[in-house]
């Protein structure tokens, strides 16, 4: 069954990858949040094909990042910064929010029974924090249904190809590990606090925070072995979502974090111990409240899917 589920998905993902429309100009642009003055800049990156994963010389390498494999990547436009906390609480309180519960279409999302900023920023620039994979996609269907356009979060391949652009080192800055203070936030010297973005340098295609500050959410079901799998040359992997919650794939590393977990190839599992403060029962799906360390950041396809398409996408991470 989950076999059959990951193949009716990879083809799903596939139409999302090449079907609609190409916009007539692939540039940067802004895009206002709905309902209110919050605008993001969506920054494009080009089609291309790179070197995924870490070579078994670098240091801090783990094993779930190689063998190295080539593959090619469609175009896209990225966030240039996480999402923020402001932009987030738009779409929170937005009255046609949807839960989109079994029961109830219009049902909202549960109130969080702690502060999880922990007191570190909310407004002005802030990422957003302490959320789940679902909420996060949650976020993106609603900017979906607001504006129009297909928003989602990136693969891991996608994430990883626009943090190196076009660099083949630990860092996208280099592989010196000393000069990571110019660009990222991470434990030494965050002051055990996210910061407000665009503080650091931003990598060469012109993204920020990519390494550091809150990890960042991807579309993949976590799987070890995956660069294992993945053929040489293959266009556009991902791994299909499954019935199992955890755990889901992120990258880029937060602000609590040691250098070497803020390389490029550097992947982190979801673990349910987030969740172990949750009273609800069954736990919920909307938050996480002991991960100060987890935000978002979102893509959009160059070329825009179907309304179907769009609609089965996320009928297969959301539910109903």
């Amino acid at each position: 069954m989950l076999k059959k589920l990951a193949t009716c998905f990879s083809i799903i993902l596939c139409c999302l990858f090449a079907a609609g429309q190409t916009p007539v100009s692939f540039e940067l642009y802004q895009q206002t949040v709905p309902g209110s003055s919050y605008q993001f800049n969506m920054v494009p990156i080009k089609a291309g094909s790179f070197l995924m994963g870490s070579n078994e010389k670098e240091p801090g390498r783990n094993s779930d990042e190689g063998p190295q494999k080539k593959v090619a990547i469609s175009a896209f436009w990225m966030a240039e910064t996480e999402v923020s906390r402001d932009e987030f609480d738009v779409f929170y309180k937005d009255e046609t929010t949807s839960q989109n519960s079994d029961v109830d279409a219009v049902t909202r999302p549960s109130s969080q029974y702690i502060d999880f900023s922990q007191g570190m920023g909310k407004e002005g620039g802030f990422p957003v924090n302490s959320l789940s994979q679902y909420a996060a996609l949650m976020y993106c269907r609603w900017l979906y249904n607001k504006t129009g356009i297909f928003y989602r979060l990136p693969s891991e391949a996608e994430w990883e190809y626009a943090c190196r652009a076009g660099t083949t080192t630990a860092y996208y800055f280099g592989d010196d590990a000393a000069q990571l203070d110019k660009y990222a936030w991470y434990k030494n010297n965050s002051g055990g606090k996210f910061q407000k973005a665009k503080q650091k340098l931003p990598n060469a295609w012109g993204l920020y925070d990519m390494l550091g500050n809150v990890s960042e959410w991807t579309l993949d079901h976590y799987d070890e072995k995956v660069l294992e799998k993945i053929k040489d040359g293959a266009a556009d992997p991902f791994v299909a979502p499954n019935k199992t919650r955890y755990p889901k794939a992120l990258r880029g590393g937060g602000f609590n974090e040691e250098a070497a977990q803020l390389r490029v190839a550097s992947r982190i599992k979801s673990d349910p111990v987030w969740n172990r403060r949750d009273p609800q029962i069954p736990k919920s799906k909307w938050w996480i409240t002991d991960a100060p360390s987890i935000g978002f950041r979102i893509i959009r396809p160059q070329q825009q899917p179907s309304k179907e398409a769009i609609e089965e996408f996320f009928m297969n991470y959301l539910g109903r």
